[in-house]
């Protein structure tokens, strides 16, 4: 289990982040030195059919010990890390034997403490990965194929252990929401998988949010101050105005559990120009499209005001919850479920509040659901990741391997 630990602390050392605004696919070519690293990792510990295609996804295959009568199942990580926060020159700290003492370097102002954090509380006595407060760490989600590789080693290592045929995969660019793009479900060849891009130990996800991306732009008119009464449409403003128009209870930091939002990612502009970026999110379909329906409206309400192409609305949705496609086949949640209690993990069903690859993934017709990978914090400098956490996500990808053997 130490492999586990070795591999992740070399993992969140390459600088993988994937970048928003590229057009290409992967976003960042840097996605692909590390694709490469992983796929000679593969190749090592005896894996078959190992793959790095042009897209920059990893596959490959464990074969049954065990006849061919079981389903094939996979296991689906990425590659990338948040753009979020910057992830280049990671430097992972393993604090050993945590006793609830503030943690990062305090130099930099970032004091992870049980305060402000009082999930820290959950792991006292337990060893900790954490940043050193300059980068994000990168278990979100270099811990999922941490966990998986070494859990196809494990296997590889133990044919007393019998399971059916596996097949693995990673993927780029998960972070900027276009992982499954180049996904071929039929070539990946599985009846079902797990994405390990899960938070505590013990969460088991099989819905997410609906999700849309929403652009913008507020055209004003900018003229002498001294002389713009009645003329001047300051942007800024009437931006402002789309903002104060949508309800303050449906913004992130005032919602949990099933509740949507509109989240404001990024406001810039001036007198003449300005541009909004919105995500929009509810588990709810029917709630979902209300809240589109919202935002047109009050774009549609701007431009009465102020004139015709005042405001220009791009939005696109992103991707669905997964429960839709998940219950039909709700055994391969209630096989994970069981896998976490056969290793001693208190499952924690619940909602995603936010989406994965799996989602995507099970719209394109393999079921997909969501197991934790072990950290917390994901996208920033406060977030860390137990070690005991991520040994038993290793534990619960060779149960559920062993399960699927015996279906």
């Amino acid at each position: 289990m130490e492999q586990v630990i070795d591999r992740f602390l070399r993992y969140v050392k390459v600088y993988t982040t994937s970048d928003p605004e590229r057009v290409t696919f992967p976003s960042t070519s840097r996605q692909l030195v590390f694709a490469d690293q992983l796929a000679d990792e593969l190749r090592a510990i005896g894996l078959d059919d190992v793959v790095r295609d042009q897209y920059g996804y990893v596959t490959a295959t464990l074969f049954s010990n065990n006849g061919d009568q079981a389903p094939v199942v996979g296991f689906i990580s990425h590659i990338d890390t948040s753009p979020d926060f910057s992830g280049e020159n990671v430097n992972p700290q393993l604090v050993k034997n945590y006793q609830g003492q503030d943690l990062l370097d305090n130099q930099q102002n970032m004091i992870l403490n049980p305060v402000d954090f009082p999930e820290l509380l959950k792991y006292i006595g337990q060893d900790l990965i954490t940043t050193d407060g300059k980068t994000l760490l990168g278990a979100d989600d270099k811990a999922g194929i941490a966990e998986i590789i070494t859990a196809m080693e494990f296997l590889s290592q133990h044919p007393e252990i019998k399971h059916g045929k596996i097949r693995i995969c990673f993927t780029p660019d998960e972070e900027v929401g276009v992982g499954t793009k180049h996904f071929d479900v039929t070539e990946f060849g599985a009846a079902f998988a797990y994405t390990l891009d899960g938070g505590e130990i013990g969460e088991l996800e099989y819905e997410n949010f609906n999700a849309a991306g929403a652009k913008i732009t507020v055209k004003g008119r900018s003229v002498h101050p001294g002389g713009a009464k009645n003329t001047m449409i300051n942007s800024i403003l009437v931006a402002k105005q789309i903002i104060d128009a949508l309800p303050p209870t449906q913004r992130p930091e005032h919602t949990e559990q099933y509740e949507g939002f509109f989240h404001l990612t990024s406001f810039t502009g001036d007198v003449s120009n300005t541009k909004l970026e919105y995500i929009i999110r509810d588990h709810d379909l029917a709630k979902f499209e209300i809240k589109k329906k919202l935002l047109q409206e009050i774009c549609n309400l701007i431009n009465f005001q102020y004139g015709k192409g005042t405001v220009t609305l791009e939005m696109a949705d992103q991707y669905y919850n997964m429960k839709k496609q998940v219950e039909p086949v709700k055994y391969i949640v209630d096989l994970a479920e069981q896998a976490m209690k056969d290793v001693g993990v208190t499952p924690i069903i619940r909602a995603i509040r936010g989406g994965t690859d799996g989602a995507q993934l099970s719209w394109k017709g393999l079921p997909c659901p969501n197991i934790f990978a072990g950290g917390h914090n994901f996208h920033g400098p406060y977030e860390f990741v137990p070690v005991h956490s991520m040994q038993k996500a290793v534990e619960v990808i060779v149960r559920i391997s062993e399960l699927v053997a015996k279906k």
